[in-house]
């Protein structure tokens, strides 16, 4: 007797349909599994077979062959055994199969016949919604995550007992639902707030206008000044995600099983913060079977790498690419992933090997120690960073003043507006942000005055400015300009954009 049962599977961070089909017949007693599986994927057939058992079915004495198809496309993870044994339940007669039409199952089975979480049950359930599937049933505990899709019904397991009477009509299950699906929160900004950073205007004008226009920033200063208590405080400046954004972000971490204990959605700015010693495989994802790495799951946020000059030069070197194309590629024997990743890039240094430099009556390093400290950073990498700010050292009166500086909610206002002016000057084109500019967005947006032109020429002239710093200079004014209210870049926008240029802190 043959059935067959609608499954997902993931690629890259994408769902794709499987039909596991079981046929059951008579000859030589046997457990065929076939359709180009991983082996945690043919381990399942002792789940299942002992999951049945002690779910209280006989296990046939037959020729048992599942197949799930299609063939052409590796099957990996432990989302497949729940829609196997409803596939054999069904061939055996146990279940109607009326019961299965327009029905996904997907869920890992225990041995005693319970439904155990599985990852990446929010981009399946996405995409089952796309192809106008109208029912998903899943583990209970990956309820909550197939909710925060509309339009289409999530129905929670607990075991393979009551799946098997849900399907049969012998069991109501209400599907489930999220009262406040909207809701979540963003950990690691918690009790951050710009409010209590004591002076450095210099770099909190940097960070204002990096996010404003989602561009790369480099912080460089002392240890002890505050670069990273400033890094974290940028997401709290950034406007929360929109409801496609959150769902492509929470897909992401549905993927990479970060997503279990979050209640809703993920509202706020992803921050990511590996250590140095972060290989390259973990940074851009990868594996025996492929994950997101640091830089997906940074994804619409923003990745923060500190002490930036002691990660290797290599790990560096492979963000490259992402940075331009904003998103990466990993090619493996049996395909070929892609995993989103347009992050904004917060690098943080110190400006010697001892940190004290300029204080020479502090600073032990040699001139050459110094320049190959800050070598560890290739001209390249260097020249994706639109702005680099220099992170000072607090005056001892500024950490006693009892003075509050300006709240991240009050920052956080004008970020959003520039944002929009950006949005709606782009409108109709495939990127948001200044930051994303090309050459025709250039000389189509950031059109000079002719005495404004010509001052910026002989500035550049003056100050020696490679062609790629030029492009990164008018992209970073145009922020400016934003942030200022202003359709036409003036000169003190480009004077702004020309101090924040990292040519002149790194030397």
């Amino acid at each position: 007797m043959f059935s067959s049962v609608l499954s997902f599977g993931i690629h890259g961070i994408e769902g794709f349909c499987v039909n596991v089909e079981a046929d059951i017949s008579d000859g030589m007693p046997m457990f065929e599994l076939v359709g180009y599986l991983s082996g945690e994927v043919r381990e399942a057939r002792e789940r299942v077979r002992t999951a049945l058992r002690n779910s209280g079915y006989s296990f046939p004495v037959k020729r048992i062959t599942l197949n799930l198809s299609p063939g052409n496309v590796r099957k990996h993870g432990t989302g497949y055994d729940l829609p196997m044994a409803v596939a054999l339940l069904a061939a055996m007669g146990e279940i109607e199969p009326c019961g299965l039409d327009d029905t996904l199952i997907i869920g890992e089975l225990t041995l005693n016949g319970g439904v155990s979480g599985i990852n990446g049950v929010l981009p399946m359930v996405m995409k089952a919604r796309g192809m106008g599937i109208r029912r998903c049933i899943v583990p209970m505990i990956n309820a909550a995550e197939g909710a925060m899709v509309d339009d289409i019904e999530i129905i929670g397991v607990g075991t393979l007992k009551e799946t098997a009477d849900y399907l049969n009509g012998r069991m109501r299950i209400e599907p489930y639902s999220m009262e406040s699906s909207d809701a979540s929160e963003n950990d690691e900004a918690a009790g951050c707030d710009l409010k209590y950073v004591k002076g450095q205007l210099m770099a909190r004008r940097g960070l204002e206008i990096a996010a404003s226009g989602m561009h790369n920033i480099l912080m460089v200063g002392a240890p002890g000044a505050g670069k990273s208590m400033l890094a974290k405080c940028i997401p709290t400046i950034l406007p929360s995600l929109s409801k496609e954004e959150a769902l492509e972000v929470s897909s992401i971490y549905s993927v990479a099983g970060l997503l279990k204990n979050r209640k809703g959605l993920i509202r706020e700015r992803p921050f990511v913060s590996p250590h140095h010693t972060v290989t390259d495989i973990a940074m851009t994802g990868g594996g025996t079977y492929p994950r997101p790495g640091n830089i997906s799951l940074a994804h619409r946020g923003v990745l923060f790498l500190d002490e930036m000059a002691e990660f290797s030069r290599y790990t560096l070197e492979v963000l490259r690419q992402p940075l331009e194309d904003r998103s990466i590629t990993v090619a493996r024997n049996h395909g070929t992933y892609v995993y989103p990743a347009d992050f904004m890039l917060v690098g943080a240094m110190n400006p010697c090997p001892c940190g004290a430099y300029p204080d020479l009556s502090k600073c032990t390093c040699t001139e050459p120690a110094r320049r190959r400290y800050l070598n560890r950073l290739s001209r390249p990498m260097l020249d994706r960073m639109d702005i680099c700010v220099d992170v000072e050292k607090i005056e001892y009166s500024e950490l006693l003043s009892r003075e509050q500086a300006e709240s991240s909610e009050s920052v956080r206002k004008r970020v959003i507006n520039a944002q929009l002016s950006q949005k709606e000057r782009f409108k109709g084109r495939r990127i948001l942000f200044n930051s994303q500019m090309g050459q025709d967005e250039i000389n189509r947006f950031c059109r000079l005055s002719g005495a404004i032109n010509d001052w910026f020429a002989e500035a550049l002239k003056k100050l020696d400015i490679s062609a790629r710093s030029y492009t990164r200079i008018l992209r970073v004014a145009r922020t400016v300009a934003d942030l200022d209210g202003k359709g036409e870049i003036g000169r003190e926008h480009l004077a702004e954009a020309i101090q924040l240029n990292n040519s002149y802190i790194l030397n």
